[in-house]
């Protein structure tokens, strides 16, 4: 059954009065079509969809800007994260970029965001670009041509990348906008190639709309095992939420974004969007093969004159990425829903080379560093980063939060208080023997081995010792793994150094912590000691 095309008038509903061409539903080979005809793309050995994205290799979160607005305001976190701007210029905003899409081809993406159909959405992308088209079909779930055929888009994207802001008139800070209505949940973006903006673009209208569902929404990925215990992996990007998640011997949920409800774990996502520097067919062996397949579109990825690709070349962003179904990883959950988790890990790669590869947490040090959130920008990630950057991202996912962090932290207590079974572990994936520069980077297959026996119950007859500095339960013995790898300090060559850091990174734990207010006094005590 294929699926009605809607009609025109849709368009001029949203304010489109077209004049060229519409594809509405356009299939990947159109699009792929498309793409290479206008010379935006290049097809590599393998068949995958080679694109650049110019100047902007990263998300631009000082361009990102949330309507004031009386619908919204109220609940909404404003301040750097939540820039505001008033609707007079949002609507501005938004006529430069109907005009433009009026006056060229666009292509019509139609897609749910949320694998539970109790609290998804329907998303529409409206674009002028047929690989971002293309980016937006892969990273939302498709429908089915019955479910397109009664579909009511409850969210817009409205996306030209071509259209610059002038910031005197417009009130932005750049030539870049990415500008959110939280009432008539719509999007407008302009002034970036990067296609992140539009798959972040609705993950933060899911943040703002999940919990007044009572869904608690996590920037995590998640996967399960074969006996149906659930692990969810919060993290910032780059710290090892898909790499770790896509493992051979569990099912993949997802690998980015997700709710818990009531029922369990849901995929906001229909694909993924990985990290791809460096990536190894040894160590990573079923996103690799994504990068050799027909429907990823590789960003940033370096290509030869014979479409060979260079996955090791950072010539043009440390940044490089692949989109992907989801369906492209071999145990993957086709239903992209699961039970309620056993399990939570929070990966932060610690640029200091001050944490522990593997520590469990209580629940008030759960939540303690849920809302602290501490990891490292790693390069490209954002315009402007070019090294890992020590930082505290709130709920490991603040870029992307509308409302206050204390909201989602209060759902995460009330998770842990109702599933008091569940065990909490922060990972480092980041660096030991020293800060970044100095130290290296925390060997992956101890960081598998760890989380192995973590997940599989393990590591719970194990002895513990406690941190000194930040009074977390660290394993003494782990079969498999270096024991000195699990005693930073044994690792740095100036037992010293390693204190001072140590007590310098303690201070800024507790500076950061200061601007939280309300907090239970049993979370706030749960930091570090130093």
């Amino acid at each position: 059954m294929i699926a009605t095309v809607p009609d025109r008038d849709e368009l001029v509903q949203h304010g489109i009065s077209v004049r060229g061409r519409v594809y509405w539903h356009p299939t990947t080979a159109q699009l792929y079509e498309h793409a290479l005809g206008c010379g935006d793309a290049r097809l590599a050995e393998g068949g995958p969809l080679v694109v650049g994205t110019g100047k902007h290799t990263g998300r631009s979160p000082q361009d990102k800007f949330v309507v004031r607005e009386p619908g919204s305001e109220s609940r909404i976190w404003w301040g750097d994260v939540n820039a505001e701007i008033s609707e007079d210029a949002f609507d501005r905003l938004r006529d430069k970029v109907t005009s433009r899409l009026s006056e060229s081809d666009i292509y019509v993406v139609d897609a749910f965001a949320g694998s539970d159909p109790e609290h998804r959405i329907g998303v529409r992308v409206i674009t002028e670009s047929p690989w971002h088209a293309l980016f937006a079909k892969t990273l939302f779930i498709d429908p089915t041509p019955e479910e397109l055929e009664e579909m009511e888009p409850q969210a817009l994207v409205l996306h030209a990348p071509s259209v610059l802001a002038v910031p005197e008139e417009d009130g932005t800070r750049s030539e870049t906008f990415v500008c959110l209505h939280p009432s008539r949940t719509e999007v407008v973006i302009g002034g970036t190639y990067y296609a992140g903006e539009i798959k972040k673009s609705i993950f933060t209208v899911m943040n703002d709309r999940l919990p007044l569902e009572g869904v608690f929404p996590m920037h995590c990925s998640a996967n399960v095992d074969d006996d149906g215990r659930v692990t969810v992996f919060f993290g910032l990007s780059g710290t090892g939420k898909t790499t770790l998640s896509a493992d051979p011997e569990r099912r993949l949920v997802g690998d980015d974004e997700h709710g818990w409800s009531n029922d369990g774990v849901f995929n906001v996502e229909g694909g993924c969007y990985a990290k791809v520097i460096r990536l190894s067919a040894v160590a990573e062996p079923q996103i690799y093969a994504t990068t050799r397949a027909f429907g990823t579109v590789l960003e940033n990825v370096v290509i030869d004159e014979r479409g060979v690709l260079d996955l090791d070349d950072d010539s043009k962003t440390e940044n490089t990425r692949a989109a992907y179904k989801l369906e492209q990883i071999a145990n993957a959950l086709p239903a992209k829903r699961a039970g309620q988790p056993s399990s939570v890990v929070f990966l932060t790669a610690d640029a200091f080379g001050i944490l522990p590869p593997i520590a469990r947490l209580t629940r008030d040090q759960a939540l303690y560093w849920f809302l602290s959130g501490f990891t490292a920008k790693l390069a490209g990630t954002e315009i402007g980063v070019k090294e890992p950057q020590p930082t505290f991202s709130a709920c490991f996912g603040a870029p992307f939060l509308p409302q206050p962090p204390s909201v989602y932290a209060r759902m995460l207590g009330e998770k842990l208080d109702r599933h008091p079974h569940v065990g909490v572990w922060l990972v480092n994936t980041g660096w030991t023997g020293g800060p970044f520069g100095e130290g290296r980077r925390m060997p992956i297959k101890a960081t598998r081995t760890l989380l192995d026996a973590a997940l599989s119950g393990d590591l719970e007859g194990v002895e513990y010792r406690i941190d000194e500095t930040f009074g977390l339960e660290v394993p003494v013995d782990v079969p498999g793994v270096d024991s000195s790898l699990l005693d930073p300090r044994s690792t740095w060559t100036d037992a010293a150094a390693y204190d001072a850091k140590a007590r310098e990174l303690a201070r800024m734990f507790r500076a950061n912590f200061e601007k939280f207010d309300g907090v239970e006094p049993a979370v706030a005590a749960a930091g570090p000691r130093a």
